[in-house]
């Protein structure tokens, strides 16, 4: 069972968005990285296309290494390490600060 999943609020830890929030949009199993909405964005030079005549410099999310993130305990708002537990016969992510059921 994965510990993060799309969708779930997280904090960034380090890194010079440290203290940022956002949502997971994607997550890369192999390289063990997860891009995050509004979080490590980057310069990036864009060639002119059809869709943008212009080309230019736009600013695009990067993706982080999934160390650098903790997901947010919605009990309280703060960061929180997840636990995996048995709960009915199937396996829950559990908050390891509040034991409350993510």
């Amino acid at each position: 069972m994965q510990k993060l999943k799309i969708s779930d609020q997280v904090v960034l830890l380090t890194g010079k968005d440290k203290g940022k929030s956002g949502k997971i949009l994607k997550i890369y199993k192999k390289q063990n990285r997860v891009l995050v909405e509004g979080i490590n964005k980057v310069k990036k030079a864009v060639k002119p296309t059809q869709e943008s005549p212009n080309g230019g410099i736009v600013d695009v999310e990067k993706s982080v290494h999934i160390s650098n993130v903790a997901l947010i305990d919605a009990s309280t708002g703060k960061p929180t390490r997840i636990k995996i537990a048995m709960k009915d016969g199937k396996n829950q992510r559990v908050s390891a600060k509040s034991g409350k059921a993510l």
